[in-house]
């Protein structure tokens, strides 16, 4: 079983380590290539790419010249401990043993606009370049070109047994940078659904802080049978039999815990 998020455009690199271990990135000549296209990119070029303000367009601009290989621990975070948004609040990698960082580290994977997949130890240095941006690049109109098929067989190569899954929790955006239908596995995409206004609803932050917290169950209980993902009951979320239709399962909650 393996599961997959999206990265977060906030990035932590002042806190504490939880773990000295450390891997690299398997695309990290791919990333090279997209970094060598991108650092000639003005501050201004990159708020209007990216639809960000001047000053975030100046502090990527940077990050792209500042961008360098080899990595190392000395330029370089873990990056399931750099990101830092609201799925990975829920994830709580900084409260991991080593153990949960080694089950981690077998079944999460972080799609990525810049590195293509990530594994949680994988070093990464700070950038912003989400998977939907339309940066023309020397392989095509956008990053889904950019990336093409590396992916989708990337993943396949990991989910080479009979029975493997793919748990999606990944947004649509990232998602989209897998061909499912090259994907030589069963793909669960479980929902996160809270009750408002009389009706059970996806809500953004709930959903995504959800998602984080799943893989938290999934890697502290260290589940590797998508069945025993229907226990999840982290933060009130139940499932659901009734609204899930296929693999597409649905969890509830009643009230935000």
């Amino acid at each position: 079983m393996l599961m997959v998020i999206s990265p977060a455009k906030n990035l932590d690199y002042e806190s504490p380590l939880a773990t000295q271990s450390y891997t690299q990135p398997q695309f990290l000549e791919d990333a090279c290539e997209l970094i060598d296209q991108l650092k000639p990119l003005e501050p201004h070029q990159v708020s209007n790419l990216m639809g960000i303000s001047e000053k975030l367009g100046t502090l990527n601009a940077e990050r792209y010249q500042a961008w360098h290989t080899p990595f190392s621990p000395e330029n370089a975070r873990q990056a399931v401990l750099a990101f830092n948004g609201d799925v990975y609040t829920g994830l709580d990698a900084p409260r991991f043993s080593e153990n949960d960082f080694n089950f981690a580290q077998k079944h999460l994977r972080i799609l990525s606009g810049l590195y293509g997949i990530l594994r949680p130890l994988d070093l990464m240095q700070p950038y912003r370049l989400e998977m939907g941006t339309r940066f023309e690049n020397a392989r095509g109109k956008d990053l889904y070109a950019f990336w093409g098929n590396k992916l989708t067989n990337a993943l396949n190569d990991e989910l080479a047994g009979e029975d493997d899954v793919l748990i999606n929790l990944a947004s649509n955006e990232y998602f989209k940078s897998v061909n499912k239908r090259a994907l030589n596995s069963r793909i669960i995409t479980p929902q996160f659904k809270d009750w408002k206004n009389g009706q059970y609803k996806m809500i953004s932050f709930y959903a995504k802080k959800a998602r984080g917290m799943m893989c938290a169950y999934a890697i502290k209980n260290r589940i590797d049978s998508p069945d025993e993902l229907k226990d999840f009951d982290t933060a009130g979320y139940r499932f659901s039999e009734e609204q899930s239709k296929g693999d597409n399962w649905v969890f509830l909650r009643d009230a935000p815990a």
